[in-house]
């Protein structure tokens, strides 16, 4: 089959499972394209470590060209995907551009989601992307900063009242190691004020944080995040977020750094597909994976909407997004050759959480560990996972320092050194170029 008339993939997303599908897809008769806004895979699960200063922007990600340098049927795109004509084939770019299509797989995952609230997003940023990452580790540095210069108590308060909205895995690692810096990387370096009296918050509304882990699990996660010195609230929702600090029920809290990790919304593409979404904006796809009505097309990853055998929905994890982009590709290869599609089927391998130094929860169907064995298991579960042998060895070698030492190579400050507004437009941003 020539190229000219091999079929054509448009894989729009470079996340896990477009880049699982893709990858999977090596040795097929396909012409594929793949088309992302940013020109590197991320892999999300460290990204508040580079929020926190931790890790820079490489350790986590790598050029999406490079990953498929050898997989001669694949075009990189770099661009955004507007709307999508399914009947036509044919997805229409931000820019104006075209691309038509045999089969679609869409993995362009989800962004942040404030609850009918969306004027919280200027005082209260959300963590999904490197921009966000490089935006919140500025914010919580700055804010020890303008502690340091500021000479009225009230105020030097605020600055130093740090809260994390959301109990979940996100909320739970950004508020432990932000206490971990807090009370040991920073120490004796200001001369103003004492970095151990930051107060970090963590809000969750539910009863308990991590109600994804088996209810033992929250409660020793809880205890240790009390012991680094994390203040846990429980049962009462934030009701009104500002530049000023925000309302925790009836109380109002002066804090200058609120950090938004508490829901997740589907990216809006999906709306242009023209079929019924769910209430989190996702498409209810069918068993293999397909869209209802378009079966060349294929969702996967946060955008789609998958039940399990017992009834509870998918979660939005990187090991269910890996699986469904091979599916996908399975069910590609079936569409092409005639043949049934088989239905998907997650395995779900468990949970992970840290919270800090040498404090962590894992939950594997059963074999419940936290504390030391718990960390030892996260760290060595991540970096195992991490795309690239220099990545691997330079997350494990940064861990190590910060582990004996207690610093963060990463504490840069990028960006205009405004934490209450954004970069000019058409300014040129610093690259994150990674420890100095």
């Amino acid at each position: 089959m020539s190229e000219a008339t091999r079929p054509h993939l448009l894989v729009v997303g470079g996340g896990f499972a477009g880049l699982w599908a893709t990858r999977a897809l090596a040795r097929a008769p396909l012409r594929i394209t793949l088309l992302d806004r940013s020109n590197h895979h991320l892999f999300q699960p460290l990204l508040y470590q580079v929020a926190t200063a931790g890790l820079s922007a490489p350790d986590i990600a790598a050029p999406l060209r490079h990953i498929l340098r050898r997989q001669r049927n694949v075009e990189v795109r770099l661009g955004e995907a507007g709307s999508i004509d399914a009947a036509r084939r044919r997805v229409t770019l931000a820019d104006g551009g075209v691309l038509d299509f045999d089969y679609l797989l869409l993995a362009t995952g989800a962004t942040h989601a404030y609850f009918g609230n969306d004027q919280w997003a200027a005082h209260a940023p959300g963590l999904k992307s490197l921009d966000d990452a490089l935006d919140l580790r500025r914010k919580l540095l700055l804010a020890f900063e303008r502690a340091e210069a500021c000479t009225d108590p009230a105020e030097r308060a605020a600055w130093l009242n740090f809260a994390i909205v959301g109990g979940g895995p996100t909320g739970v690692e950004l508020a432990g190691t932000l206490a971990e810096i807090a009370r040991h990387t920073l120490r004796g370096e200001f001369r103003n004020i004492d970095p151990a009296s930051a107060r970090v918050r963590l809000l969750e509304a539910g009863p308990r944080v991590l109600a994804s882990f088996p209810e033992a699990l929250s409660v020793r996660a809880r205890r240790q995040l009390e012991r680094l010195g994390v203040d846990v609230s429980t049962g009462v929702p934030v009701t009104a977020i500002d530049g000023g600090g925000y309302r925790l029920g009836e109380d109002y809290v002066p804090a200058r750094t609120v950090v938004w990790a508490a829901g997740v919304a589907a990216s809006p593409l999906a709306r242009s597909l023209g079929v019924p979404l769910d209430r989190a904006g996702r498409v209810p796809v069918e068993a293999d994976l397909g869209v209802p009505g378009h079966p060349h097309v294929f969702v996967a990853g946060d955008l789609a909407a998958v039940k399990r055998s017992d009834g509870g929905q998918v979660p939005g994890v990187a090991p269910a997004a890996k699986q469904m982009g091979r599916h996908v590709a399975a069910s590609i290869r079936a569409r092409m050759q005639g043949t049934p599609s088989t239905a998907f089927r997650y395995r779900d391998f468990g949970n992970l959480a840290t919270i800090g130094r040498l404090a962590a929860v894992v939950d594997l169907h059963g074999f419940k560990l936290s504390g030391l064995l718990a960390w030892w298991f996260w760290l060595a579960a991540h970096v195992f996972f991490l795309i690239g042998f220099r990545n691997r060895l330079v997350v494990l070698l940064n861990w190590a320092w910060a582990y004996w030492s207690y610093q963060r190579a990463a504490r840069i400050i990028l960006g205009s050194g405004d934490e209450g507004r954004a970069p000019a437009a058409g300014s040129d941003r610093p690259a994150d170029t990674g420890p100095p």
